[in-house]
């Protein structure tokens, strides 16, 4: 077992069972913005796809993962860190960027970003910063 996955669950308050080590393990080895499908390809055999579902909301609520939204509007989800996510205020005011090449999304936390200013009347839910390109690593 991973000591990280179970520190993980710990902190969260949340039981250690197989699956959500084994989804834990895949976010913080890949260290990219995995899809549902991308985990199921990940965890044939290992979790159903309801399994996998109710661990992703699971990890939302407890600021483990956050969404990411790519252009395709394809849902897909990241590792929080400490400076974007907590339990109780998911703040997802950075960027991610997805290559064109490989199809990797990645979080790019140190990358500042302006504070949105909406018209009164209005109020936000949630923003999604995306930038679309070439990695480093399609770039070689």
């Amino acid at each position: 077992m991973s000591k990280e996955a179970i520190e993980i669950l710990n902190n969260a308050d949340l039981r250690r069972t197989a699956s959500r080590i084994s989804i834990l393990k895949i976010f913080m080895s890949i260290n990219v913005a995995l899809s549902e499908n991308n985990l199921e390809d990940h965890l044939s055999g290992i979790c159903d796809r309801a399994t996998i579902y109710r661990t992703l909301k699971t990890f939302i609520e407890k600021g483990i993962l956050h969404r990411v939204i790519d252009e395709n509007s394809i849902v897909k989800y990241a590792m929080c860190n400490s400076n974007h996510c907590s339990e109780h205020e998911h703040s997802h005011d950075h960027v991610h960027f997805k290559c064109q090449k490989c199809g990797d999304t990645e979080c790019m936390d140190d990358l500042p970003i302006h504070a949105v200013k909406l018209p009164q009347g209005y109020s936000i839910n949630e923003t999604n910063y995306l930038i679309v390109g070439i990695c480093k690593n399609c770039n070689k």
